[in-house]
C-alpha cells in the first residue's frame, strides 16, 4: 500500500498548493519558523474549504513540549473549535520534565477530539523512551504518529522509523517527516516503509513590496522581504514519487 502523503501547510497559498500538487492530507498550522503553531480562526475557516481533509495542528506556544494546566486547556478549547468547524482531526502532543508522555495532557486532549483523526507530533522525538512512547500513544486512542525516528530528520531516521513501524504492528500509523524532499522521498519510502510522509514542499518567494525599509525587522532576526510557501511542483514531484515507487 502506498504512503499517504500529508503536506504541511502556513498559509492560504500553500493550502491551495497542496490541494493542486495531490495531497492526500494537509496539515494545517501558523509560524512555521517557530515549528509550528495553532493557525487562526479564519486561517482554518479557509482551510476546509479545500477538497482536501484538514488535520490541524495545536499548538499555543514555541519551545517545550511540557505544557501547564491553564496550557492544556487552552490546547483542548481549541482542539473543541477545530472539530466543531469541521477538521478532519488534530494534531497534538505533550511531554513530563522527565521525557515521558504526559497523559494527563494527552487523554484530555484526547477526550477534546471526540472521534476526530488523532496524530501524536514530533514531541515523540524528544522523548526519553521511544518503546515506552509508542505503546502510551497507542493505549491513548492516536491514529498516528509523526516522527523523524528521533534523529535530526527522516532520511538519517529512516531505520529507526521502520522498527517503530514495525513495534506497532498496524495498531497506528507511522508517518515519516522532517526534511523530506524529492530528492529524497524515495529513499525514505524504501528504507523506513512509512504509512505516510510528510513535508512542507516548501520554496521561497520574494516579497512584492517596492518601498523597504530594510533596517527594520519585526521581532527576531529575518528577512521581512522574503519567505517560505508550499510549492505545487514540488507536491506533484512528491505525489509522482509515491505513485511510482510503491
Amino acid at each position: 500500500m502506498k504512503p499517504l502523503l500529508e503536506i504541511c501547510a502556513g498559509d492560504i497559498d500553500s493550502i491551495r498548493a497542496a490541494a493542486e500538487g495531490g495531497a492526500d492530507r494537509i496539515e494545517l498550522c501558523s509560524a512555521l519558523t517557530e515549528g509550528g503553531l495553532t493557525p487562526s480562526y479564519g486561517q482554518l475557516c479557509a482551510a476546509l474549504e479545500s477538497p482536501v481533509p484538514v488535520n490541524v495542528l495545536i499548538r499555543p506556544r514555541r519551545g517545550d513540549f511540557l505544557y501547564s494546566p491553564g496550557e492544556v486547556e487552552v490546547m483542548c478549547r481549541d482542539i473543541e473549535e477545530a472539530v466543531s468547524l469541521g477538521a478532519n482531526g488534530v494534531v497534538i502532543g505533550a511531554l513530563t520534565a522527565e521525557g515521558d508522555i504526559d497523559l494527563h495532557a494527552l487523554e484530555a486532549m484526547r477526550r477534546a477530539a471526540g472521534n476526530a483523526h488523532v496524530t501524536f507530533h514530533r514531541a515523540f522525538d524528544l522523548c526519553r523512551d521511544p518503546e515506552t512512547a509508542l505503546r502510551k500513544i497507542i493505549e491513548a486512542g492516536c491514529d498516528t504518529l509523526l516522527t523523524s525516528g528521533l534523529k535530526p530528520d527522516a532520511l538519517s531516521g529512516a531505520t529507526e522509523i521502520r522498527c517503530l513501524k514495525e513495534l506497532a504492528q498496524g495498531r497506528i500509523a507511522i508517518m515519516a517527516g522532517c526534511g523530506v524532499t524529492p530528492a529524497n522521498a524515495a529513499e525514505i519510502i524504501t528504507a523506513a516503509a512509512p504509512d505516510a510522509l510528510h513535508g512542507t514542499a516548501s520554496m521561497t518567494v520574494e516579497s512584492p513590496m517596492r518601498f523597504r525599509r530594510e533596517e527594520v525587522g519585526m521581532g527576531a532576526p529575518q528577512d521581512e522581504y522574503r519567505r517560505k510557501t508550499t510549492s505545487v511542483e514540488t507536491v506533484r514531484e512528491l505525489r509522482n514519487i509515491i505513485d511510482k515507487t510503491i
